[in-house]
């Protein structure tokens, strides 16, 4: 991974050669080497590995993303007499004047979701408009074409769920909690809670 030694901050790191198409991040994020983003949302405390690429993503906060993740790659209209570019970039190839700004805004539309406090495995490619879960866990070289439930591990081409990681009453009970919410100072008062047993962390928290 590329997490460097430096504290971050309220600022976002970007690694070395890292292209950056409009996209926000939160405070505490990173960018790995050699990342492409476009159209992405980067949440509060959430990092990227290297070589990652990622469109037209919402990702939550504190999401760990491994090295050579795709999420959001854009496809061709497989729909038509052909699959090339020259029948969207018709204006690259001087068949028209025509922007093909239609079948590009479609394309940005199609969003994809990363749950808050996730684990995208190196070199795993997430769809367009698939939603990840909640502290779910995409296994390494996953090929996710579906939704993926909250604290849910998905593996293999393409991605199957294998297990919760925790029973649905925990499950339940973190969703509730929400601590990805909380404010930095109240995770830093907490931070040793997060070492805790899953049950104590949530008898501790969970208001039911």
């Amino acid at each position: 991974m590329n997490i460097s030694n430096k504290q971050l901050d309220k600022e976002v790191m970007i690694h070395d050669d890292a292209s950056i198409i409009n996209c926000e991040f939160g405070i505490y994020t990173e960018v790995g080497m050699s990342n492409f983003l476009e159209n992405s949302t980067l949440g509060d405390y959430s990092y990227t590995g290297q070589f990652c690429f990622i469109q037209n993503t919402i990702v939550g906060r504190f999401s760990n993303i491994a090295a050579m993740v795709r999420i959001g790659p854009t496809d061709h209209p497989y729909d038509r007499p052909s699959l090339h570019h020259f029948t969207y970039r018709k204006k690259m190839y001087g068949f028209s004047d025509d922007d093909d700004s239609e079948f590009f805004n479609h394309r940005e539309n199609r969003i994809t979701s990363i749950g808050h406090d996730t684990w995208i495995g190196h070199g795993a490619i997430i769809s367009p408009e698939v939603t990840v879960g909640h502290g779910a866990v995409i296994g390494a070289g996953a090929v996710v074409t579906k939704d993926v439930e909250p604290y849910a591990i998905a593996v293999g081409v393409p991605a199957k769920e294998i297990k919760k990681r925790f029973s649905d009453e925990v499950i339940e009970a973190l969703l509730d909690i929400k601590w990805w919410d909380w404010s930095h100072e109240k995770i830093k008062e907490c931070i040793e809670d997060f070492h805790l047993p899953i049950e104590e962390f949530v008898r501790k928290h969970y208001q039911n």
